[in-house]
């Protein structure tokens, strides 16, 4: 007897709990869009990425004229040290001072290469940088008008929160559901 009203109990907090739940859940409206697509037909997107394109294209012709400088020197480098040891080899450097002359050339000749490797990889890092700030800086205008756009739709179609379709990220949430300040005052 204890059981089945023990049961009865159960199964009529899980149905108040069930019609609770989806009274709250047809309140909530969700949406999603699709920014890859948004960006893609967007015409002020487009520009922003034809300018990105053109811009990346005259520091990757940068790029590869200094790769270019560098195979050459690394050429030289080669070159010189196949010379040294072939004279070392067959015996034409007789003097500690010629050993020396030598080893400070190819040295010298070694350290250009690498100096030169080194300046490159921090030209790629400055230019890395500079074309995600430009990114950035271009694309947030397009990315307030969208987010704004959102909003406005959102609100116009009574829709709580919208998603992106592309990384799942939340575009778009509507200030009443926001909890933020409830968890704080919790942890404090």
């Amino acid at each position: 007897m204890k059981t089945s009203y023990l049961k009865f109990i159960f199964i009529l907090i899980a149905a108040v709990c069930l019609f609770s739940f989806s009274d709250i859940m047809s309140q909530v409206k969700l949406g999603f869009v699709d920014s890859e697509t948004i960006l893609k037909q967007l015409p002020e997107a487009q520009k922003v990425q034809t300018e990105l394109e053109g811009l990346q294209k005259s520091y990757l012709d940068t790029v590869q004229s200094k790769e270019s400088e560098i195979k050459s020197k690394a050429d030289i480098f080669k070159s010189r040290y196949d010379e040294a040891q072939k004279k070392v080899e067959s015996g034409l450097i007789k003097s500690e001072a010629e050993m020396k002359t030598l080893q400070d050339e190819i040295g010298e000749l070694q350290r250009e290469v690498q100096t030169f490797d080194e300046n490159l990889s921090l030209y790629k890092q400055n230019i890395q940088n500079v074309l995600i700030a430009r990114q950035s800086e271009l694309f947030k205008p397009v990315k307030e008008k969208i987010t704004k756009t959102i909003e406005e739709i959102a609100k116009t179609m009574k829709i709580n929160f919208v998603f992106d379709k592309a990384d799942g990220t939340l575009l778009y949430g509507d200030k009443e559901f926001d909890i933020t300040f409830k968890v704080l005052d919790k942890l404090k």
